[in-house]
């Protein structure tokens, strides 16, 4: 093997590479999702292929890659504006603690075991679950943790019910209502479904954002 090829060879797909992840927009490996963790693992790949196999011309390595990056920031575009492809591609987070009760179903629904979860407390300095008021298995596979305050009084969280024109429904049946509620508040409210960037439930209360105009 010619290792002034190789050397070669790593130093260009090292900045090649650089510059392609700065197109994508990811600053750290803890914010990849589903669909950019298997265009990180499949460059990688084609990356080591063409570093091991010197003989082979590099442009078989640069154009796939250069497809996959084009194709990941294509999908990110897509589905910036599309909330189901959003949602199909990159998941959503799931409620694993509420209240302090913890959501078993949930955790087997996502294999997310008992050891993972007591892992993530730790990891954030909570030695007991009956002190977590809520926890969010994020779509990165994170747990985001909101603790009791020291009083331990119930609060309530602000859960989504229309995210860019889009119902929640495990939302609507967290909190026992329906489409058909919902409706009937935006039609008290005069809005339209379409119009509203963001709504949330709190305190039994729901609170607007409509899209801007501008």
């Amino acid at each position: 093997m010619d290792l002034f090829s190789v050397v070669v060879r790593t130093l260009f797909f090292y900045f090649f590479i650089t510059i392609a992840y700065r197109m994508m927009g990811k600053r750290e490996v803890g914010q990849l999702g589903i669909i950019d963790l298997i265009v990180s693992i499949l460059i990688a790949e084609l990356v080591a292929i063409s570093i091991e196999k010197t003989n082979e011309p590099m442009y078989l390595v640069i154009v796939p890659i250069s497809i996959l990056v084009i194709l990941e920031i294509g999908l990110a575009y897509f589905s910036l504006k599309n909330r189901n492809a959003r949602k199909f591609f990159e998941g959503k987070p799931s409620l694993i603690i509420s209240q302090g009760k913890v959501h078993y179903h949930e955790m087997i629904r996502q294999r997310y075991s008992l050891d993972d979860l007591l892992i993530a407390l730790r990891q954030k300095e909570i030695k007991d679950i009956s002190d977590v008021e809520y926890a969010f298995l994020e779509t990165n596979g994170k747990l985001s943790i909101f603790k009791y305050n020291p009083f331990k009084i119930k609060t309530s969280y602000p859960m989504p019910l229309i995210i860019d024109g889009s119902i929640e429904k495990n939302t609507l049946k967290h909190i026992n209502k329906n489409e058909e509620w919902l409706e009937r508040v935006l039609q008290n409210k005069k809005l339209n479904l379409k119009d509203i960037f963001y709504a949330f439930y709190k305190n039994k209360k729901i609170y607007i954002i409509k899209k801007s105009r501008d």
